[in-house]
């Protein structure tokens, strides 16, 4: 399981009797979770007022910062198309995984000096994360435009022999160049057509070269045929083509344009692999600092939440839980009897939830004790 409950309850004598209690219902008999402290450091409580604001906005910017986290997380993904697997070792903070992070969180105190207010620190977070968030949609344009142009290109040279392209298909010599009065045209013929074409081709019009006629290329439906007439005899030739379900393709030989186009496709699939290396590095770097800087405000949260609902002096402890989706419900069950004294309504709706069917309370989830959710399942898919 990769979800995490981050919860606080206030320091009894000592924030460690908090801990030894909360261990001793949840790991001594029945091993509900897997249990690890989160050290907070001594922050800059500041006025009450700024306090009650500061919960209003935290929560905002926490969605905020994990859609970030997830955008990124989700980008790795494609952009490693062909080897997703890989993507989940990639998914770093400061270079370890993101359980190990969450379970040794330790507050970073150059990036977020805690003699800063703790609005200061949620506004540095915010820029920081804002600046992750624009240089993701440019990055990411400037890529996906570069990969779907080498797609659309890669797609025409692929795909049926009626749409694609012909460039790496004929050849100068399969042409009547620089004549005033011959054409080679090209025709697609179905498979089961051929004996048809081999028969009629010369009669479909006057003036067809007779024997002029050649299989250059066949896919898995059809073939491509090549056919030398007079020019005047273009249109009658293509119209009585179609009523026999031979195709001509409009297609002119340009050697220049051929060459071109091979070119491009060329150009861009050198662009792509130069861009990649950068691209998967700034990926990582950049997922890292959002995911650490998501924590952080994980962190600020349970700090303000506790001062809020505890009151000063400052004396809560911060404790991570780690369930199993087995013990989630009799985990919850547990807190509740442990923390139920806490805040007598918290209990009450949750005893009254317990008892309605299809009332939801996660939009507005509120427990008797400081509670955040912490999802390290951060893609769409199973990696």
């Amino acid at each position: 399981m990769s979800e995490f409950w981050l919860i606080s309850a206030p320091g009894e004598k000592t924030c460690q009797q908090t801990w030894d209690k909360m261990m001793a219902a949840t790991t001594r008999t029945n091993n509900l979770s897997t249990n690890h402290k989160f050290n907070i450091p001594d922050l800059k409580v500041g006025t009450l007022d700024v306090l009650v604001g500061l919960s209003d906005e935290l929560a905002k910017l926490d969605s905020f910062v994990e859609s970030v986290v997830r955008k990124v997380a989700q980008y790795m993904a494609d952009v490693l198309e062909d080897s997703r697997d890989k993507v989940q070792e990639n998914l770093l903070a400061n270079g370890v995984d993101l359980v190990t992070y969450i379970t040794r969180f330790q507050w970073d105190m150059a990036k977020y000096p805690i003699k800063q207010s703790l609005k200061n620190i949620s506004e540095i977070i915010s820029k920081q994360v804002s600046q992750i968030d624009n240089d993701l949609k440019t990055r990411a344009s400037a890529y996906n435009n570069l990969k779907g142009n080498l797609q659309n290109l890669e797609r025409k040279n692929a795909g049926s022999l009626l749409t694609r392209s012909l460039a790496d298909i004929v050849k100068k010599e399969d042409f009547v160049l620089d004549s005033e009065y011959l054409i080679t045209l090209l025709a697609v013929v179905p498979k089961t057509g051929y004996t048809d074409w081999q028969k009629t081709y010369e009669s479909l019009a006057e003036m067809v070269v007779p024997r002029s006629s050649h299989l250059l290329f066949e896919d898995n439906d059809s073939g491509l045929f090549s056919v030398t007439l007079f020019r005047k005899a273009i249109d009658d030739f293509k119209h009585k083509a179609r009523e026999n379900k031979f195709t001509v393709r409009d297609f002119q030989y340009n050697e220049e344009e051929l060459k071109a186009d091979k070119e491009e496709i060329t150009r861009l699939c050198t662009d792509k692999k130069k861009q990649f290396g950068p691209l998967v590095r700034w990926l990582k770097v950049n997922f890292s600092e959002a995911f650490i800087a998501w924590i952080h405000i994980k962190a600020l949260r349970v700090f303000v939440e506790s001062v809020l609902r505890y009151g000063l002096p400052v004396n809560f402890q911060a404790m991570l839980l780690q369930p199993s989706k087995k013990t989630m419900k009799k985990l919850r069950e547990v807190l509740n009897d442990l923390y139920k004294h806490l805040d007598s309504s918290a209990a009450a709706i949750i005893d009254s939830a317990m008892d309605i069917p299809g009332l939801n309370l996660s939009q507005q989830e509120y427990y008797p004790y400081v509670y955040y959710k912490i999802d390290c399942n951060l893609l769409d898919f199973k990696v």
